[in-house]
C-alpha cells in the first residue's frame, strides 16, 4: 500500500544515530544521506526517510500517530527497543510484549525528535 513514509527532524545527525542503530537491529543496512541532507533507508518494498521540514519551520511529531517497523521476531523487537534507548530514544506506552491478547508483540519508542514509532511482530 505505502511506497515510502517520512517523518521531520531538525537534527539529522542524531537522527541517523538512532536509525542506523534501531533498523540495524531489524536487519537493514544504515541510512544513506542525499545531496539536500535528507536521510534514507530503502528496502524492496518501501522507503523510510528522515528529513528537515521544507518549510523552514522546526519538526514536530504528529499527535496521536505511529509508525511501524515490521519486526522478525520478539528478539528482534526487544533489539530494536534497546538500540533505540542507547541512541537518544525515549520509551512510551508499555514495555516491549503482546498487547492484550492480540497475537501482536509491540515495542514503542519516541525517536530524537519526538516521532511515535514501534517495532511489531506478529505472534503464531
Amino acid at each position: 500500500m505505502f511506497s515510502h513514509v517520512m517523518v521531520g527532524a531538525d537534527d539529522i545527525d542524531a537522527a541517523k544515530k538512532f536509525y542506523d542503530a534501531t533498523l540495524g537491529a531489524l536487519g537493514h543496512g544504515p541510512g544513506i544521506l542525499d545531496p539536500n541532507g535528507r536521510l534514507f533507508y530503502m528496502t524492496p518494498t518501501g522507503i523510510f526517510a528522515v528529513s528537515k521540514p521544507i518549510n523552514g519551520q522546526p519538526a514536530s511529531c504528529a499527535n496521536g500517530s505511529t509508525l511501524g517497523f515490521a519486526a522478525a521476531s520478539t528478539a528482534a523487537a526487544d533489539a530494536w527497543h534497546k538500540a533505540g534507548l542507547e541512541n537518544g530514544g525515549t520509551a512510551c506506552e508499555d514495555p516491549p510484549g503482546e498487547r492484550k491478547g492480540s497475537g501482536l508483540y509491540l515495542a514503542y519508542l519516541r525517536d530524537p525528535s519526538g516521532n511515535k514509532i514501534c517495532a511489531l511482530h506478529r505472534l503464531g
